[in-house]
């Protein structure tokens, strides 16, 4: 059965532009964040630090939009600069 109130309507129109925007803006945090796992292990210093800078500001925009949870952001954003740093520091040795 269809809805047939308006505000009804409305809602679910809404609701559906929403998720798309939420599906669409969580798979590109997946894909960046494999593409900063790749780097990593890849060894590629520079790689990496370019995808961190990139992924760091994804994520903070992602939970400030409410997507994510913002220490959901900050603990990702925390893990992926640890191994970055560590990378740095075992190529600089």
């Amino acid at each position: 059965m269809a809805k047939r109130i308006r505000s009804a309507i409305k809602k679910n129109r809404q609701s559906l532009k929403r998720r798309a925007r939420n599906v669409h803006m969580l798979s590109l945090l997946k894909t960046i964040t494999k593409e900063a796992d790749a780097a990593i292990k890849a060894q590629d210093v520079t790689k990496s630090l370019e995808i961190l800078k990139i992924a760091e500001s994804t994520l903070k925009k992602a939970a400030s939009k409410g997507i994510i949870h913002k220490r959901t952001a900050s603990r990702s954003v925390s893990r992926l600069s640890k191994r970055v740093y560590e990378l740095t520091k075992n190529t600089a040795t």
